[in-house]
């Protein structure tokens, strides 16, 4: 199972981002995924969940209404599109697949 994560950066204030994660080493389409991130300082903490084909996704309270999770099972690929950004959204983010598998993260900065 690999997770390769992209899109990360520096963003000022009321920006946005677009996230990737592409998966390979398993059956993709047959699998939820979910991101999660961690803040300096802090735990890794669920920013949102989406089902095997894109029909029921979960969010956070945190992220509600400002982030927007999605998957195109064709190419293999998470999605999270995150607008309105705050500096508190600044974290390591991860895919994840069930409770063993882990990206290597990309970090997401939000500061002007």
């Amino acid at each position: 199972v690999q997770l390769v994560e992209s899109g990360g950066g520096l963003v000022q204030p009321g920006g946005s981002l677009t996230l990737a994660c592409v998966a390979s080493g398993f059956a993709f389409s047959s699998s939820g995924m979910s991101w999660y991130r961690q803040a300096p300082g802090k735990e890794r903490e669920l920013v949102a969940v989406i089902n095997t084909f894109g029909h029921s996704t979960y969010y956070a309270d945190s992220v509600k209404g400002r982030f927007t999770i999605s998957r195109d099972n064709a190419k293999n690929t998470m999605y999270l599109q995150m607008n309105s950004l705050k500096p508190e959204d600044t974290a390591v983010y991860y895919c994840n697949i069930g409770p063993d598998y882990w990206g290597k993260g990309t970090l997401v900065t939000v500061s002007t």
